[in-house]
């Protein structure tokens, strides 16, 4: 069973989730690290398998639309986040969280900055491990999140690239 934040938990259920959608092997998504899927026709889900845990976000970033597939997992303020290669925005794995830097003065030497949320920005996914089975159930919350902007068939036929690197 999953937690509420979209984290996976050992399964107590033996039958799949009302409303999940089969994503594949747990085993087969622990030696990818990551797997993409459309899930009921409608959602591009990334879900991802990370320190033990499984979690589920819409794929595209909040902000611009950038490829979260291609992200690093990253620590900040003890919170893992997984940060967009388009333009490094941090976002919580768990909850879908913008992080951000703040500055407390920005007259005071040395700067002092400290970790902030700009609330949930990007939408995440309850994730259930049913027997090696994976499934996702979209969260449907009617609240409008920022992320499903980019959840229309005008971003789904825009291939998602990892960003270029310069050879040198």
């Amino acid at each position: 069973m999953s937690s509420e934040d979209g984290s996976s938990c050992p399964s107590s259920s033996s039958s799949p989730p009302l409303g999940g959608h089969f994503i594949g092997r747990k085993a087969d998504i622990v030696k990818a690290g990551r797997v993409t899927r459309l899930v009921n026709g409608c959602r591009d889900v990334l879900v991802l398998y990370h320190r033990g845990q499984l979690h589920a976000m819409d794929i595209r970033c909040y902000h611009s639309g950038g490829a979260l597939q291609h992200g690093d997992i990253e620590e900040f303020d003890g919170r893992l986040c997984i940060v967009c290669p388009w333009h490094s925005y941090k976002i919580t794995l768990a909850e879908g969280e913008g992080l951000y830097q703040a500055v407390e003065d920005p007259l005071a030497k040395p700067l002092m900055t400290h970790w902030r949320s700009k609330g949930v920005k990007q939408r995440v996914h309850k994730v259930t491990e049913v027997r090696g089975d994976v499934y996702v159930t979209l969260n449907d919350s009617s609240q409008a999140i920022e992320s499903d902007a980019y959840q229309t068939e005008r971003y789904r036929t825009v291939p998602l690239k990892a960003p270029s690197i310069p050879r040198k």
